[in-house]
């Protein structure tokens, strides 16, 4: 069961830009990710905004799958640049695994 944290939005922004809000979650990111399959990065967008770290840091592996072609920034139609926002989950990731 996942615990839902609203302030986890808060605690991304020293990782990166802070747009994960800016998602309405349309899909269009993950429908043109040539690399991933099950809605990344839409999923974990997601996660963010709702605050499920502990979805994020299991599924964790999923984020190195991103090469960082930028054809979710290019496409999005919110300007969220879903490509920026998974570079912040890497450094999150990168930053907690440190921690523990």
């Amino acid at each position: 069961m996942s615990v839902i944290n609203p302030d986890f939005v808060e605690e991304m922004k020293p990782f990166g830009d802070d747009i994960a809000l800016a998602c309405f979650n349309c899909g269009t990111c993950a429908a043109i990710c040539p690399l991933i399959t099950d809605h990344f990065p839409r999923k974990m967008i997601r996660y963010i905004q709702i605050g499920a770290k502990d979805r994020i840091l299991d599924q964790a592996q999923d984020l190195w799958k991103c090469l960082h072609c930028g054809l979710c920034t290019q496409t999005c139609p919110r300007g969220a640049n879903p490509g920026e926002i998974i570079l912040s989950l890497k450094r999150y990731v990168v930053e907690n695994w440190r921690r523990s």
